[in-house]
């Protein structure tokens, strides 16, 4: 029997004690339930398609060893349904929410259980993940897949002919910036356009930004209204991203181009004979959009977004996944002890497509050495902040925070545009 097998058993047993004791009524929450030892906890998400079947894959070990059956439900509208299901008394056992955002509401009006009572993840995840999973001291979530924002792609070839070296540095970065631009090249390859959603790929570039000049703390404050919108930190951030995407040397198709280019057509320049760009910030997802033809780790490579402030370190902008329970039963309890060991992230990361916040992970699971890389930038990051835009208030954070970024890339005067954005934050 392996390592891992013998830890679901041991898992399936402590499930059926607790069942007992429930009947028992040593357990009073689960008895007026009713959902003691049913052999089945059910999953709410927003993964569907071809990621859906990796994440059961990533269970099918637990299924297997246990005999609980978990039964899935992925939805595009997670954030409508999640709330009309606990209203109605038909909460999922556990949701797999896509932010904490939501994930925090919940906890604050007390439709979540606490996880601390019954499993110890201090050693599975550093304090940035903790802190991103408590609401008013109590843990609730078990984080999973995650997105790192904070990279920028490159051509190695492309470098290598040019001279160009990575930079590890803000002004190091703005100095090679400067010099393609003397060589009769463009560095920025910089697209918004999103449809709706336009504005998100401003909105993360101004976090990344704020994250390395104001600091995590004041980041903080920032997502919360602790401080005001246009705060004189908030306008410097936006406007150290306008000195790149308002320059009509840096991006290509200049400020027009930036808003005009798809997110997912914007750094096909980068794999042109002759290059139409040289540096892409955006996150691990993007390579999703790269032409067939491109080798990811060959073609293209990453690094991190420099520091901008010594003191501040490279931080790492992130977004992502976390289970939090909803119905306090033996299988969920038992799915979510699953969820913290690394055998379902590391089982995922083989397939591709998966980066994990747990620090107990092997770097060897991963699928390729890009996606690796990806996973060590995230594991000795010096500060970690989840999107800015997905933990405001949703007439904010996609809403006047898109917009307005977009509104200050077409023309509009950066106090306007903050002004704007103060004055449409709600004031519950």
């Amino acid at each position: 029997m392996t390592k891992n097998s013998l830890y679901l058993r041991l898992i399936a047993i402590a499930g059926l004690t607790w069942a007992i004791a429930a009947c028992n009524g040593q357990s009073g929450n689960n008895a007026e339930n009713g959902a003691g030892g049913t052999g089945t906890v059910t999953v709410l998400g927003v993964v569907a398609g071809e990621q859906q079947e990796k994440l059961e894959e990533a269970l099918a070990p637990f299924e297997a060893e246990t005999g609980i059956d978990v039964v899935y439900e992925g939805t595009d509208a997670f954030a409508t349904l999640l709330p009309v299901r606990v209203d109605s008394g038909n909460a999922p056992d556990i949701a797999m929410f896509p932010q904490p955002g939501l994930m925090r509401d919940f906890g604050e009006e007390g439709s979540l259980v606490p996880i601390s009572e019954f499993m110890d993840v201090q050693a599975a995840y550093s304090q940035d993940w903790l802190d991103l999973a408590t609401v008013n001291d109590e843990l609730y979530g078990v984080w999973y897949r995650v997105s790192v924002k904070s990279l920028v792609w490159y051509s190695p070839e492309a470098f290598t002919a040019a001279g160009y070296e990575v930079p590890t540095t803000w002004d190091e970065l703005m100095a090679l910036t400067d010099q393609i631009v003397q060589d009769g090249g463009t560095p920025w390859c910089l697209g918004m356009e999103s449809g709706d959603a336009t504005g998100w790929v401003g909105t993360d570039w101004v976090e990344d930004i704020m994250l390395r000049t104001a600091g995590p703390e004041v980041y903080d404050q920032w997502i919360t209204h602790e401080i005001p919108f246009n705060d004189d930190r908030v306008k410097a951030a936006f406007e150290q991203f306008g000195e790149i995407a308002l320059n009509s040397d840096y991006v290509v198709g200049g400020p027009v181009g930036v808003l005009s280019t798809p997110f997912g057509d914007s750094p096909n320049p980068l794999f042109e004979a002759s290059p139409g760009c040289y540096l892409h910030r955006q996150a691990n997802f993007i390579a999703s959009f790269f032409p067939e033809t491109v080798e990811v780790g060959t073609d293209v490579s990453i690094f991190p977004l420099p520091g901008i402030n010594p003191e501040h370190g490279t931080p790492v902008l992130v977004a992502g996944d976390v289970f939090a329970m909803f119905n306090d039963t033996p299988e969920a309890r038992a799915l979510m002890e699953y969820l913290a060991t690394p055998e379902p992230h590391e089982i995922w990361a083989g397939l591709g497509g998966f980066i994990s916040p747990h620090q107990q992970v092997s770097l060897d699971a991963y699928i390729n050495d890009i996606t690796r890389q990806q996973a060590e930038i995230l594991l000795n990051a010096d500060v970690i902040r989840f999107d800015g835009s997905d933990m405001m208030p949703g007439a904010v954070g996609t809403g006047t925070f898109w917009t307005g970024i977009t509104s200050y890339v077409g023309g509009t005067d950066v106090d306007t545009v903050l002004s704007d954005i103060e004055n449409s934050w709600p004031s519950n």
